[in-house]
């Protein structure tokens, strides 16, 4: 009977022990449980800005390639004569009327002389029947001619005239394709191309030379459809390129057309003087617009999040949303926001990099950098 006792007390004991230990990990569990939520609760500490809107200096970035702002063609007016001299050649600068190719003409002259033989006989042919005409008014108003004599006279000095100004005019046309065989320059500029060598038979319309006149040239700079009612003529542009750095130009014009396919537009930079591109070369060019309003982000506030670029917008109770935007122009500290943000939107600056979509945060005032310390009394003396 006392080992009953006995054996019941130890089962009671044991089992107010169990109880306890169980109640004891219960409260573990739920201690971490807790700990778990505060730590999930908890919030990052970053600052905070405002995205602003400002008139901000702004350029437009273009590329393109360099062509002649006008470019003249040379050719021979007059043909099936052979080129016995050729006095320019390509990349030569040349004043307007500057004899360029001499053509032969010999035969020319030999036509010149015989018409000058022509118009002197017509105009002697011609005088004589003046002086007949003459003759015969006056024998007509004496009453010793007829008037059909008196007729014939007036037809004979009418048809002399005549052959005279058709010897005339054939002169005429033979010096100016006598003129024509010196093919000069029609404009004052440089000699971009030549197709004419000594000796050849030039035909009528052949293009000799080809020039660009004033020796100026421009940059069709290809400009994105958005960008391109920023751009005016008579703005100041920057030249980029390898072979001529430190090149200038002015808008010159934009051109009212828009590639349907590429959604590009063209303004035309006229280019400085010596700037040392070359027709057909590939440049770049600056165009400066003047201030325009942007929307501008401290740049510490801009990360990266799938290759794309974006900032984190603080919401309702200090939640952060990743907005991805497309970035412009860099001025100091700021950057430009094209599209992808408002002004007047709250961003996170520091602590950006280490935040994820939803997290919350708690914003601070940035600290100021510390002051210098002051030198100590009398070391300026020493």
């Amino acid at each position: 009977m006392a080992n009953i006792v006995r054996n019941s007390l130890a089962g009671a004991v044991m089992m107010a022990l169990g109880l306890a230990l169980a109640a004891c990990g219960s409260g573990d569990s739920d201690s971490k449980a807790k700990a778990a939520a505060a730590a999930r609760s908890a919030s990052q500490t970053v600052t905070a800005a405002t995205a602003v809107l400002i008139n901000q200096p702004r350029s437009v970035t273009a590329s393109g390639t360099v062509s002649a702002w006008e470019e003249v063609p040379v050719g021979a007016e007059t043909g099936g004569l052979t080129a016995i001299g050729v006095y320019v050649d390509e990349g030569a600068y040349v004043r307007q009327g500057q004899l360029l190719v001499k053509l032969n003409d010999d035969v020319l002259q030999a036509q010149l002389r015989q018409q000058q033989a022509g118009v002197a006989s017509a105009e002697a042919n011609a005088a004589r029947e003046d002086s007949a005409l003459a003759r015969a008014e006056e024998l007509r108003g004496r009453g010793f001619l007829s008037q059909a004599s008196l007729d014939t006279a007036i037809a004979n000095q009418r048809s002399a005239r005549a052959q005279l100004s058709a010897a005339q005019a054939s002169l005429s046309e033979t010096r100016t394709r006598l003129n024509q065989t010196s093919i000069r320059a029609p404009v004052a500029g440089l000699i971009s191309s030549r197709s004419v060598t000594r000796g050849q038979i030039v035909q009528p319309g052949t293009e000799l030379f080809r020039m660009v006149r004033d020796g100026r040239l421009e940059l069709d700079a290809e400009i994105p459809e958005a960008e391109l009612r920023l751009v005016r003529s008579g703005m100041a542009a920057t030249i980029a390129s390898e072979q001529a750095p430190g090149a200038t130009g002015r808008v010159r014009i934009v051109t009212p057309e828009v590639n349907p396919q590429t959604r590009l537009g063209i303004a035309r930079i006229a280019l400085s003087s010596g700037s040392g591109l070359r027709p057909g070369m590939f440049a770049r060019a600056s165009i400066d617009v003047g201030a325009q309003p942007a929307v501008v982000v401290p740049s510490d506030a801009v990360v990266f999040r799938e290759g794309r670029a974006g900032v984190y917008t603080i919401g309702a109770r200090n939640a952060v949303h990743f907005n991805p935007i497309t970035t412009g122009a860099r001025n100091g500290t700021q950057i430009q926001v094209v599209s992808g943000l408002e002004a007047n939107q709250r961003v996170v600056v520091q602590g950006a990099g280490f935040l994820g979509e939803g997290d919350v945060v708690t914003v601070v005032e940035p600290r100021a950098a510390p002051a210098p310390a002051a030198a100590p009394a009398g070391a300026a003396g020493r």
